[in-house]
């Protein structure tokens, strides 16, 4: 075969559609005897040898096309066509086929690591003698080998994650499908599973489909496909979407970096503008239009704005209709709880705190304060402690050692009377499913010691600040993710706390819904209300006055992000993102005085 054979052959291996859907149509029927239309007419190719993201607002879609591209629903009508077998003639086929990692990771938490992947290869049907040397290979790529005895429910959320995928591919797919894989993983496992999974792209040529809500991740894929409401809105290169923004992405600089978030807000109320948000100290803002004539006059100071590259995020975020999406923040007017006049006192203090679990320290000498007003982030790879150390912060886990303090009570001796100050906000929301809206409400309100009048009030003011009149006689397990959320932080807002603890808010929703969150907590912050926060979105630490990043159960780091950016600079990287501060502190490649091994004084700590 000459060289422009083999050149050909390979362009035709690379182009072969590992799936095909055309004409697709998908209906629920809901409760009430509504038809419900999830995909309309979708039209959509993934090409083997090549990345294909799939992204939109929440209810758009995306985890029923990737349930039907897996063979567990049946479409409508149209065709869905699986390495040449249909979805429907041939669901068993297309089922043992495919490489499916569905957003729980699909593991059985009471079986090990080991028997989570023998059970996979019994159903995947792979030949016994073809075992050792693939879960060698798998253990390996996903550095589990040590810990193949552990139960799948004891493995952090990092190696969970990389369990479903090695159990994804435990018969060498043709095409993997991932369903959200990153959602509640710290950026280092994001890291490495998108490593494992351009690995494969490249030495396997498998053919990757996945849906995500971290849209940096779509802006690495080969091709997206923005899906809305049911139905294909554009796509193509990540490329082509960001050219298109040049001319409306804007980065405007505030005074001072106190008052980076009251920029943020009265830009966010802008009318002409789509998107705000903070990034590496700057506010970053996307308009309407081509150079929107308006903006220049937001800021006094014209010199401090100006034009930026455009990301795929922008895109997104502009491309999406605006109706029912887009939050608009009315500023002040508020009716939360006084502000007191000392903004500076500490309502959260820890001095050398501990949590032992048997032989296992857990947490390990932490001392930090949190100032009234704060929003203040608690951040770390999966595993660090940090979820250990949130729970005894909000009085549900007694602390092993030291003194912790929340509201003016010591928590070892009063901590009834520290959790009627504040307000608990969990990561799965704690809401009862079968109860509607309105029966959350009252039953969180009277949980808060929340009676009569004053509990219709605060329902009612609940309705109207975050939109859920309509909502109030659905069932909140019928709630799109957003909606679910906000119903969250309405409940845990009730009883107007001081201090409101959420833990990873805006994990499993998409960009709409954690604007719209950060949003709210940025006016409320401003009214006084104190903000402890913990997420995996690394972009959203940069709305935090201060963190600590904690690994092992002790520090790693904290400051102001402007201070944890700083830890990471470099010749090679002279402005690093939060991202890339956190990988870099991570991986021990930094440190808190960048690069000595001498910790901050706790002075240096509260700068």
């Amino acid at each position: 075969m000459m060289d422009g054979d083999l050149l050909a052959a390979s362009e035709k291996v690379q182009c072969d559609p590992v799936l095909e859907i055309c004409g697709l149509h998908k209906e629920f029927v809901a409760k009430n005897k509504k038809i419900v239309h999830a995909l309309q007419d979708v039209r959509v190719k993934a090409m083997r040898g090549r990345v294909t993201g799939l992204v939109g607002a929440d209810g758009a879609g995306k985890t029923t096309m990737i349930r039907i591209a897996a063979g567990l629903l049946v479409p409508t009508s149209g065709s869905v066509t699986v390495l040449g077998l249909d979805s429907v003639t041939q669901t068993l086929k297309v089922q043992s086929a495919v490489g499916y990692m569905p957003q729980k990771f699909g593991l059985y938490q009471d079986l090990s690591v080991s028997e989570n992947m023998d059970l996979y290869a019994d159903l995947q049907g792979v030949p016994r003698a073809e075992r050792p040397k693939r879960y060698d290979r798998l253990l390996q790529m996903t550095s589990l080998a040590a810990y193949t005895r552990r139960k799948a429910g004891a493995l952090s959320g990092g190696m969970k994650q990389k369990l479903g995928l090695a159990c994804a591919l435990i018969k060498s797919p043709g095409i993997l499908l991932l369903d959200e894989p990153t959602v509640g993983v710290d950026p280092v496992s994001r890291r490495e599973l998108w490593k494992i999974v351009y690995e494969l792209v490249e030495k396997d040529n498998i053919g990757v489909f996945v849906s995500t809500s971290y849209l940096d991740e779509a802006a690495r894929c080969d091709h997206v496909v923005v899906l809305h409401q049911g139905q294909v809105l554009l796509e193509g290169a990540p490329r082509e979407f960001m050219t298109k923004m040049r001319g409306r992405v804007f980065e405007v600089a505030a005074v001072s970096a106190k008052s980076v978030r009251r920029l943020y807000a009265e830009l966010a109320a802008e009318s002409g503008v789509v998107d705000v948000t903070i990034r590496s100290g700057k506010v970053r803002v996307v308009t309407e239009k081509e150079k929107q004539p308006g903006i220049g006059f937001l800021v006094p100071e014209k010199r401090a704005i100006k034009p930026v590259e455009p990301s795929f995020e922008d895109a997104f975020m502009a491309m999406i209709p605006g109706s029912g999406h887009h939050f608009r923040q009315e500023l002040g007017g508020r009716n939360l709880a006084d502000v007191p006049d000392g903004q500076d006192d500490a309502v959260v203090t820890t001095q050398n705190l501990q949590k032992v679990f048997g032989g296992f320290t857990a947490v390990k000498d932490l001392s930090f304060t949190v100032n009234r007003g704060e929003i203040f982030g608690l951040l770390g790879p999966n595993g660090a402690g940090k979820s250990t150390t949130f729970r005894m912060l909000c009085g549900l886990l007694p602390a092993s050692g030291g003194k912790i303090s929340v509201a003016g009570y010591d928590l070892h001796r009063s901590r009834a009377r520290a959790r009627a100050r504040l307000g608990y906000m969990a990561q799965q929301f704690s809401l009862y499913g079968q109860l509607s809206v309105k029966e959350n409400l009252r039953f969180f309100g009277k949980a808060y010691g929340l009676n009569n009048s004053r509990l219709e009030h605060r329902i009612r003011w609940a309705y109207d600040e975050f939109g859920l009149k309509q909502w109030q006689d659905k069932m909140a397990a019928s709630l799109p993710g957003g909606y679910k959320q906000r119903l969250a932080m309405a409940a845990a807002l009730l009883h107007e706390p001081d201090i409101l603890f959420l833990d990873e808010p805006t994990s499993g929703v998409d960009p709409f819904a954690r604007r719209e969150f950060w949003l709210r907590i940025n006016g409320f912050a401003q009214q006084g209300v104190t903000v402890v926060v913990t997420t995996h979105f690394m972009e959203e630490a940069e709305y935090c006055d201060r963190m600590l990043i904690m690994s092992q159960g002790e520090t790693l780091a904290m400051g102001s992000p402007a201070k944890i950016r700083e830890l990471a600079c470099s010749p090679d990287n002279p402005e690093p993102t939060m991202d890339d501060a956190f990988i870099a502190l991570a991986d021990g490649a930094v440190n808190m005085d960048g690069g000595t091994g001498k910790k901050a004084s706790p002075e240096e700590q509260r700068s």
